[in-house]
């Protein structure tokens, strides 16, 4: 009886080389199909024109946190503040200890420090996340970025990397490019007094943001800011959360011009028989 030899598999060059070619013309096609859902402009570039706005409650808190009481106790459940995963890549803010414990003062007390509750600009990222719509308007030589909250606004300057400041401004001094399908832009001088959120997430004067804004579909941006500040963060540090287009019927941006909102907080003492006390 002969013993059974296993033969050797005969190599076949051309089927491997077949499936190479049909596996890479897959991948090209996935690509050209993912390009073509990206809108452009009449020059080619990657279309931001419309009115966009963040889903959740990063503007809470960007770090993650379980659910708390509110502010206002007697508005309940819907005064609550909301629980969140957060949208800081790696958990937390690499905070040096002294900026980390700023920060825990500035919860303890946001309601009274917070800047925006006072209507004032929330600067930059915080615009992007607060829980209102903003728009983009692009032409090739501006980005102009409108806000609901508060009718803030800025001014992107693209392509003029050389193009500096005059001075230090609440929404900072930004500059743009396009880089791929992506709208990058560099955004410095802003003054120290905005924060992140409302749980007390703060920089100096010396934070620089870097913004990416990235096309995943034609109705879906992914928006990046790294943070860099060595006066409060011990490293670079980033967030990520995707922006939705606002498909409404008749969308557009209403007036959220909260001065009005915050004139008895701010200047009710000074009110003719105020009590002083």
């Amino acid at each position: 009886m002969r013993a059974f030899i296993a033969r050797p598999e005969r190599k076949h060059p051309g089927l491997a080389a077949f499936l190479a070619s049909a596996l890479l013309m897959l991948g090209t096609a996935c690509l050209a199909a993912e390009n073509d859902s990206v809108p452009r402009t009449a020059d080619g570039k990657p279309d931001f024109n419309g009115i966009w706005q963040a889903i959740g409650s990063a503007h809470w808190n960007i770090e993650p946190r379980a659910a708390d009481f509110g502010p206002v106790v007697e508005l309940g459940a819907i005064g609550a503040i909301p629980g969140s995963l957060g949208i800081v890549e790696g958990g937390l803010i690499p905070y040096t200890a002294e900026a980390r414990a700023k920060q825990q003062e500035n919860r303890a007390d946001w309601l009274a420090l917070d800047p925006v509750v006072k209507c004032y600009m929330p600067g930059i990222p915080r615009a992007t996340y607060l829980p209102f719509p903003f728009q983009i308007i692009q032409s090739p030589d501006h980005v102009v970025m409108a806000y609901e909250f508060a009718s803030a606004s800025r001014i992107v300057y693209m392509d003029r990397p050389d193009f500096e400041a005059p001075i230090f401004s609440w929404m900072g001094h930004s500059r743009g490019r396009i880089e791929g399908d992506s709208l990058v832009i560099d955004v410095s001088d802003q003054v120290p007094d905005t924060w992140l959120d409302h749980a007390g997430n703060h920089h100096s004067d010396a934070l620089r943001v870097t913004e990416r804004y990235t096309h995943l579909g034609p109705n879906t941006l992914m928006y990046e800011a790294t943070l860099e500040d060595p006066n409060v963060y011990s490293s670079a540090w980033t967030l990520k959360l995707p922006l939705y287009r606002r498909l409404d019927e008749n969308m557009q941006l209403l007036e959220y011009k909260c001065v009005e909102f915050t004139e008895e907080l701010i200047y009710g003492h000074l009110r003719k028989g105020a009590n002083t006390e």
